[in-house]
């Protein structure tokens, strides 16, 4: 019996974390909503210690922040290349990382683990209450 390897292209597979926040999983989505969306948070990561404690508050605070689009990214997409090579985000070392737009415009991010105070305190600096 002969055994062929599987191939395929990662560049056409939707990857996405297993969360309960709505996700990006392309660049075309990121580039639509920070298109279509005033105030954007995006925590790219993985499921991992440091980065899940960040989408359960994300999670928590989208019934508090109707006014912005909660959304996570995984880190080892192809497309996660759209935050990952921010400048903003050229210095990290830890993961998540997490990233605030206004109008589409990077206005703060942050990486690693996160307290719900620290996240609050940057969307009602950048985003209003």
């Amino acid at each position: 019996m002969i055994y062929l390897p599987l191939i395929f292209n990662l560049k056409n597979i939707d990857m996405v974390l297993p969360t309960n926040l709505k996700h990006v999983a392309t660049e075309d989505e990121y580039n639509e909503i920070l298109k279509n969306h005033e105030n954007v948070m995006i925590c790219c990561g993985r499921m991992g210690p440091m980065c899940v404690p960040v989408y359960d508050i994300m999670e928590e605070l989208q019934e508090e922040y109707k006014h912005v689009e909660f959304r996570d990214m995984l880190f080892d997409s192809p497309h996660a290349h759209v935050i990952r090579n921010l400048p903003q985000c050229r210095g990290f070392m830890g993961l998540p990382f997490n990233v605030y737009y206004k109008n589409g415009q990077v206005v703060a991010a942050t990486s690693s683990i996160q307290s719900q105070e620290q996240i609050t305190d940057i969307l009602d600096r950048e985003f209003g209450a």
